[in-house]
């Protein structure tokens, strides 16, 4: 029995829907472990001074893994070892590893000399708390991240090549156990460290999940000088895709310090509501752009380009649709959302509302989130590197923008608005609702660039996106509605008092706008939705063997 569950767990899956579907199954795992661990957090720390340290703390290795760790990323190694041979592809990885190694650990330590400097400059009011020398050593110790991380994504290379789609999911599960474990074990004896010493025993977990399909694949990379011939075409083309996450991190860098000059909290509670709207943007978008990136890439040459489209659109139709319905349904369940996972301990009514309205906005970009996730891969697939740097620094560049603009305003125009809409008027801190409207906005934004840019690389594909607009538009608005009248009948019920009060009646509210959410796409015969009904049918019966792999649906190309 361990031996078939093992067989299982290594076997590849090659159907898209069916490894969209995995992926998020698997996903869904890591996102309720990265879950409790925020409950841990909300419970002993709330949205108070010292969960804003750790957060903003955790800001600065983000920005190191974009500008370093990304140079040889999964993105752009992928396409490359695609077909090649097993000593060509260990030595590429071996120098990429080495390469890594030794640019990244030097930017590392020299960032560490001069971390109070660098943190001072970014937020000086908490460089003023009590608590400074805790958060520049966890600042520091959280450096050694971004390199593990790194070397995870050049492994992670051939995992996902290889299509071990389960090992490549459980690498975020093993991640946020490490930081849990830090958290409850570690704090306690080291303080703040405690949880950065959590946060690199995960990273460590995260890189080992993929030895077994290196070893096994006789790839395993050992160091060895990087030639400026083999390296040079993957710097190439790593450098836009890690400007380009780098844009992305400066984006958030700066909206995280703008949030602190808002007040004590704003940081912890914007962090919160973003780890909240991340679980479908990873169980949806991430999902598809992970399982599509092998297959675009494999069919990215100009005379596979139908098939190419094909792949594409399908993907980019499905998250369309199932990001529309999970809006429907978080933006009348927010509150529930937020009060049973973060509402404990330290965390109080005021920060529960105020996480629940951040949440609101920030998930109306839903869509556009997933589908950049989605059209930054088929750039990479193309070779258009440049393309997702341009648009990064556009989008991030407005986003700032529109978060000082918005900053700036009369008290009593956008800022008590949109509070009041959210009903949060009489909470302090409302003014970084502007800012998770900024960066949603931003997203929007760059979704739109996005898709203008793949015109000449797949033609006709913006249209192929009426029909789940429309579809998904008509299921949101099915399921709200069908979620807020069950809200509104449980209320008289039984009060909410207690955590299984709210569970039970945002479950059974949720329940019944998912049946008519479904119910929706069944009537007005929504092709993604019999897409999904058959691949999840099919990913149930998975086989116990590696040699029966799951069969791709009839909807797409069967990949070599």
């Amino acid at each position: 029995m361990v031996r078939r569950f093992l067989e299982r767990i290594a076997a590849p899956v090659r159907g898209l829907h069916q490894a969209a579907y995995l992926l998020a199954a698997l996903t869904l795992a890591s996102q309720a472990l990265a879950l409790l661990r925020d409950r841990t957090f909300a419970h002993a720390f709330g949205a108070g001074q010292v969960l804003d340290l750790y957060y903003a703390a955790f800001r600065v290795p983000d920005l190191v893994f974009a500008l370093v760790s990304s140079l040889v990323s999964a993105y752009v190694l992928i396409p490359r070892i695609t077909g090649m041979d097993r000593e060509s592809t260990r030595r590429l990885l071996s120098e990429s590893a080495t390469f890594l190694f030794g640019v990244g650990g030097l930017i590392c330590v020299v960032l560490a000399v001069f971390m109070p400097q660098f943190l001072a400059a970014l937020y000086p009011s908490l460089m003023a708390s009590p608590y400074q020398a805790e958060f520049v050593l966890l600042a520091r110790i959280l450096l050694v991240q971004p390199i593990l991380l790194g070397l995870s994504g050049i492994l992670g290379s051939v995992t996902q090549v290889h299509r071990r789609f389960v090992l490549f999911a459980l690498s975020p599960v093993l991640y946020n156990a490490g930081i849990i474990f830090g958290a409850a074990f570690l704090y306690p004896l080291w303080g703040l460290s405690g949880i950065g010493i959590g946060v690199v025993i995960g990273a460590l977990a995260y890189l080992f999940v993929n030895l077994p399909v290196v070893i096994g694949a006789g790839v395993m990379p050992n160091f060895k000088m990087p030639r400026f011939a083999l390296m040079m075409p993957v710097m190439r083309d790593s450098i836009p895709r890690s400007l380009a996450l780098g844009m992305g991190s400066i984006t958030a860098l700066v909206l995280t310090a703008l949030a602190s000059r808002v007040g004590t909290g704003s940081v912890s509670v914007f962090t919160f509501a973003s780890n909240l709207e991340a679980v479908p943007l990873s169980l949806i978008g991430a999902s598809y752009a992970v399982a599509a990136f092998p297959a675009l890439s494999e069919a990215s040459g100009s005379e596979r380009r139908e098939e190419f489209t094909s792949i594409l659109s399908s993907s980019a139709r499905h998250i369309i649709l199932w990001s529309l319905v999970s809006l429907g349904l978080i933006v009348i369940l927010r509150a529930h959302l937020v009060r049973v996972i973060l509402g404990t301990g330290a965390f109080d009514w005021n920060a529960t509302r105020l996480t629940a309205a951040l949440l609101a906005v920030l998930t109306v970009g839903l869509v556009a989130q997933g589908l950049v996730l989605l059209f930054s891969r088929a750039l990479y697939a193309v070779r258009q590197s440049w393309r997702p740097l341009a648009y990064q620094i556009a989008g991030g560049v407005l986003t700032v923008i529109l978060a000082l603009s918005f900053l700036a305003m009369p008290n009593d125009g956008l800022p008590v608005s949109l509070a009041a809409f959210l009903k949060v008027a009489d909470v302090s801190g409302t003014a970084v609702l502007l800012v998770a409207l900024a960066a949603t906005l931003g997203q929007i934004f760059l979704a739109i660039l996005s898709l203008v840019a793949l015109r000449d690389v797949s033609p006709g594909l913006a249209r192929s996106f009426i029909r789940p607009l429309i579809d998904g538009s008509l299921a949101a608005i099915a399921g709200g509605a069908a979620a807020y009248a069950t809200l509104a009948l449980e209320g008289g019920i039984a009060p909410l008092t207690t955590l299984a009060a709210v569970f039970t009646q945002g479950l059974a509210a949720g329940v019944v706008g998912l049946i008519f959410s479904a119910l929706a796409l069944y009537v007005v015969e929504n092709e993604e939705f019999r897409i999904v009904t058959g691949a999840l049918a099919r990913l149930i019966r998975v086989p116990a063997t590696r040699s029966e792999a799951l069969l791709p649906s009839a909807e797409e190309p069967t990949q070599p």
